[in-house]
């Protein structure tokens, strides 16, 4: 029998059957239908229901590492931008945006002094959109100073540093100064002169540290020189050099983001710890505030009548 005269004899005995005649695609038989919520790596990886429940909700949040950073539920006042000012968010994400074009930037740099400044040259000049690439790292590292500051400022005019916050307002403040000093250390990468002389003047001033600078107070006393006090640490050296360059290159890309992530990590759990976002502070009407006085009143009238009782039995 014919492929064609098999074909039309299931056909007609699938209408004699009272069915639907099932045609036949392709070579490869039908495929199995498989429903995702059935398979076992599913169930390992969604532990909960699908459907739109609060429970179900607050599952799909809590059992996600990366969702987990945000409340199932929050003060509806506490997420408004003229609140917040969203400076936060803000800055987490020029955070983001600064890694992503700083290690593209790695691929195009060598921390070598003779060929840090032509690297950069090279990449302005020569390679497609480096100039661009550049740039919106360059304005992300200014914009990522401006925001902390301003977020900061937030945070102190709504006194959301008080009480439960106060330790992570101090881990705010570290992040502040981890901010700073990668500024810092990425401002001597170009080895341009603008770089060279922002460094020397900063790491001048390392020599009237106390205790550790050879300048400072007690510094003498314990034995600290030009050529072992904290400038000579930082620098590699008594000038700015290739030992400066390298030194500012690994703690620019490796040391300092590090820290900075690790702060960042207990920043935002503490942030969910301490009742996350803090809303603006609770207000009462004056009208409130006239019914609750006598209120007060009446109760210290009532323990006084009651104590006056109590004594005169």
């Amino acid at each position: 029998m014919s492929p064609e005269d098999q074909a039309q004899a299931e056909k007609t005995k699938s209408q004699a059957e009272g069915g639907t005649p099932k045609v036949r695609r392709g070579f490869l038989p039908p495929l199995p239908k498989i429903d995702p919520k059935d398979n076992v790596v599913f169930k390992s990886i969604i532990r909960h229901k699908l459907d739109q429940s609060p429970r179900n909700r607050t599952l799909a949040v809590v059992g996600n590492v990366f969702l987990h950073l945000h409340p199932p539920t929050i003060n509806r006042d506490a997420v408004r931008y003229n609140y917040t000012w969203g400076m936060g968010g803000l800055t987490f994400w020029l955070f983001i945006i600064l890694t992503i074009t700083g290690v593209w930037l790695m691929f195009y740099y060598r921390p070598t002094k003779a060929d840090a400044f032509n690297d950069i040259m090279y990449l302005a000049n020569e390679v497609p959109f480096g100039k661009i690439l550049r740039n919106m790292h360059r304005w992300a590292a200014h914009l990522m100073v401006i925001f902390v500051w301003m977020h900061m400022l937030r945070v102190f005019m709504t006194g959301s540093y008080k009480p439960p916050r106060e330790f992570n307002w101090c881990v705010g403040v570290i992040l502040l100064k981890f901010t700073l000093l990668l500024s810092f250390t990425g401002y001597l990468l170009p080895d341009d002169q603008l770089g060279m002389w922002a460094v020397t003047v900063g790491t001048n001033m390392a020599h009237a540290t106390p205790v550790v600078g050879h300048e400072g107070p007690l510094g003498p006393q314990i034995g600290a020189t030009a050529f072992n006090d904290v400038r000579f640490a930082l620098l590699g050296g008594s000038i700015v050099d290739s030992n400066a360059l390298l030194r500012a290159y690994i703690w620019h890309c490796i040391g300092i983001p590090i820290v900075l992530s690790i702060f960042l990590i207990v920043h935002f759990w503490r942030i969910r710890k301490d009742g996350n976002i803090s809303g603006p502070a609770p207000f009462k009407l004056r009208t409130d505030l006239e019914q609750a006085k006598p209120k007060q009143t009446m109760v210290k009238l009532v323990h006084a009548e009651n104590a006056e009782v109590y004594e005169g039995k």
